[in-house]
């Protein structure tokens, strides 16, 4: 589960572990074990036991005020091989994309039925948009995800389209007939658009970075203010994807493909 509010408290103690680090938000700070337990769905005496044992290996930090992320779960962090891979590759495609159209650039990558945005280059005339480094959004809505949906097993978009889909804004579409539609169009273009449909006065256009195989094993995308004429920032999105996929290609350390549920292969 996602959600930093669980409905069933885990029944393992890595399971209770990850819901203690899980139930932070990015813009908390300190959390006081009452609101950490409410939030986990978990016996105060549990939570502070575990924070307890967190706090001696790093990985949260216990003050007066109470309880925040430790810097050594940052640290673990950047050794994650895919994201720091993807993003070595990627950070000087990102870069001129970004200097050529002064908007801002993403690179994101599949989790699940969402997207997690790796890289952010914020663009201080472009629309501030809710996106962050590590942050996850859901892939229907967003133009990286439904370029990484359009490249997904088959089973994994009958999966999705199978449930209702959450209407984010009045512009998101939930039709699967309509959603469908729009995944086959963005297999045979290699463009993805989003005008408002994950958050209202954005639009985006997106294309996806491809391993040797043909897998999309990221995307990359250009946000800017409703309105902007997407089909003219198309060209210069999908050269950085390809000089992306180029680069990854000379990397020592290969990019895994995912399943449907987030596993390596």
């Amino acid at each position: 589960m996602r959600s930093t509010e669980r409905d069933d408290a885990p029944d393992s103690v890595v399971g209770r572990v990850m819901a203690i680090l899980s139930a932070f938000r990015p813009t908390d700070g300190d959390l006081s074990l009452a609101e950490l337990a409410r939030r986990c769905g978990l016996p105060k005496p549990t939570v502070h036991r575990l924070v307890r044992q967190l706090g001696t290996y790093g990985a949260v930090e216990i003050s007066p005020r109470g309880v925040r992320l430790g810097m050594n779960l940052f640290e673990i962090g950047q050794l994650a091989a895919r994201p720091r891979t993807l993003r070595e590759a990627a950070t000087p495609h990102l870069a001129d994309l970004q200097e050529a159209t002064g908007e801002t650039v993403h690179l994101a990558v599949a989790d699940g039925e969402d997207v997690v945005y790796v890289q952010k280059l914020e663009s201080r005339r472009a629309p501030a948009v809710g996106s962050r480094v590590g942050g996850r959004m859901p892939a229907y809505c967003t133009a990286v995800g439904k370029v990484l949906l359009a490249h997904a097993p088959a089973e994994q978009i009958e999966a999705l389209l199978s449930r209702p889909l959450r209407r984010r804004t009045p512009r998101t579409t939930v039709a699967p007939g309509l959603l469908t539609r729009e995944l086959q169009r963005i297999r045979d273009t290699g463009i993805a658009e989003e005008h408002e449909e994950s958050t209202v006065g954005i639009a985006c256009v997106a294309s996806p970075v491809l391993d040797d195989g043909g897998a999309a094993v990221a995307a990359v995308s250009i946000t800017a203010r409703v309105g902007v004429r997407t089909d003219r920032l198309a060209p210069a999105v999908r050269t950085a994807a390809l000089g992306i996929s180029r680069s990854l290609r000379h990397t020592v350390v290969a990019v895994p493909a995912r399943d449907g549920a987030g596993a390596t292969r």
